[in-house]
């Protein structure tokens, strides 16, 4: 059987590529009050993101913002759920469509328990800023990461009828 690593470290200078995952990503959240002419603009709070735009976007500069999504080991999840075997076996399937689950991480000083990507918080955070980032880090490899990207677009086209199909009883 072929071995297909889930992760590759990036340890030298290299531009951020779909996948990567930045820890402590400093992230600008709007105030929730603001009022034109307040001169309030946000606050910044730090989030362990991955980032899911397109390689191919970032490579050739063709956006400005980068989209990323924050995770979370699944064990400092705190939710009932994420702590039971059958939300584990949930997550781990796929049943919950505004998550996604990773594998841990086993690339030595790089250890993670398994994660949780939460599609339900998108930021966009400026291209220049995460191409300063010269820290070691790691990347979500192929498959993964298309596994990943899908389950993304999965999450954002679904569409709720107005009006469904009743089921069948005979």
């Amino acid at each position: 059987m072929t071995d297909y690593p889930w992760y590759k470290l990036v340890d030298k200078p290299d531009e951020v590529q779909q996948g990567d995952l930045i820890y402590s990503c400093r992230i600008i959240i709007p105030v929730s009050d603001i009022h034109v002419g307040s001169g309030q603009k946000g606050e910044v709070q730090e989030y362990d993101v991955i980032v899911m735009s397109q390689s191919c976007d970032i490579k050739y500069k063709k956006i400005d913002l980068v989209l990323v999504c924050p995770f979370a080991p699944l064990s400092e999840i705190n939710d009932p759920l994420a702590q039971s075997p059958k939300g584990k076996e949930k997550f781990r399937k796929g049943d919950l469509p505004g998550y996604h689950l990773l594998n841990k991480c086993e690339i030595p000083g790089f250890e993670t328990d398994f994660l949780i990507v939460d599609f339900r918080n998108v930021f966009g955070v400026p291209l220049v800023y995460l191409n300063r980032i010269q820290e070691a880090r790691i990347r979500l490899l192929p498959p993964y990461r298309e596994h990943l990207s899908q389950a993304f677009a999965r999450f954002f086209m679904r569409v709720g009828l107005p009006v469904d199909i009743p089921p069948f009883t005979k």
